[in-house]
Formats: structure tokens, sequence, C-alpha cells
């Protein structure tokens, strides 16, 4: 059985912001161009029996620049749909919904984005892992997606809730696995970056 790795996109201005960004298709800014490069030494020396991508172009360009070759789009990876709170932060959202939180509460629908609740994106996070599961059979898997789909991944694939992906916080251009103990999924790495270089 192989690991399942876990790319979360390099940053964009609104992840920067701290704007909850779903279906709006951001560029990678120059920070995030940097970050997404510096995965490819940490994937370098792995062989892959399937690589997924979100089609968002965040995602696509991050694989791209860490690397990854023959990476297939998955619809089911692309990020919460965050409806009426697409482009808005959490703060400003607590101006008027002091008690507000995505992870039991879901979104308002918006205009342009219907918006999704935490179980309608366990939906999708489990059907993203019954696709994967004969691809683990015979080794590695990668998925480069985004920060709130793959921390609700993460809480399926662990058996939780879709609402305990609030436990695992996922930072941009970063690399994260998730491997197997005595037959049970478990964090293996989270949240990895190569090291900074010392400066002389």
């Amino acid at each position: 059985m192989g690991d399942l790795l876990l790319a979360r996109h390099g940053e964009t201005e609104w992840s920067r912001s701290g704007r909850h960004t779903g279906g709006t298709d951001l560029p990678l800014t120059a920070t995030g161009e940097d970050q997404a490069k510096s995965l490819a030494p940490l994937l370098a020396d792995r062989a892959f029996a399937l690589v997924l991508t979100s089609p968002l172009a965040r995602a696509r360009r991050t694989a791209e620049l860490a690397g990854l070759t023959g990476a297939e789009p998955e619809p089911d990876l692309r990020e919460w749909d965050y409806g009426a709170y697409e482009g808005v932060t959490t703060a400003d959202i607590h101006t008027t919904r002091p008690d507000w939180d995505l992870w039991t509460d879901g979104v308002p629908p918006g205009e342009e984005f219907p918006g999704e609740s935490p179980e309608q994106v366990g939906a999708r996070a489990d059907r993203v892992l019954a696709r994967i599961a004969g691809a683990l059979e015979q080794g590695d898997v990668m998925l480069v997606a985004h920060g709130h789909l793959l921390r609700v991944l993460t809480a399926r694939r662990l058996g939780l809730p879709p609402s305990h992906g609030r436990l695992f916080r996922l930072e941009t251009g970063t690399l994260s696995r998730l491997s197997l103990e005595h037959g049970s999924p478990v964090i293996a790495e989270w949240n990895t970056r190569p090291p900074t270089p010392a400066r002389n």
C-alpha cells in the first residue's frame, strides 16, 4: 500500500490576504511560484501510481512547477465553494456574524457561487478517496489542491467527520503525507517545506 501525498498550491494574492478563494481562478504570486518550485526536491525521488490536481490554475501550475508529470485534473479536488463569502475574509464576516464558523455553519449562497456545506465538501473528498483506492494499492498517490479541501480530505481519510478538518492547519506551498500504521491511516508528515538554506 502506497502513501497519499498532499500538496497545497502556492500563495495567491487572496491566500496572502486571507480572502476565501474557492472558484475564483487566481494565479500564483511570485512567492507562490517559488513555493511550488521548492516542492520539487521533496518529490524528485518518488514515483507515483497516480497524480491528480484540482482543475483550477493555481493547483495545476503548482504541480507543473513541482516537476509532476502526467497529472490528471479531478473536478472533485476543487476548493470549497464559499458562496456569498467568496473573496471575503473571516474578519469581515465576523463584523455581521460574530459566531460564524465555516466548519460548522458552511456558507450562504451567492450570486455566482452556490456555496457548500462541510458535508457536501466531505462527499467530494470521499469520491476522491474512492477513485484513488486502487492506485494506492499499486504505489504512492499525489494530490495537488487547496487548503480547506485537503483538510476535509485528510479528516475523511482518517475516518473523521468533515468538520474535523479544522484540526489540520495547512500552509500554502507545503507537502503532507498520509500513510498507514498497523493498517490504519495516520499522518506521517504535515506542512513540510525544504529547509531554508543557511545565510553566510
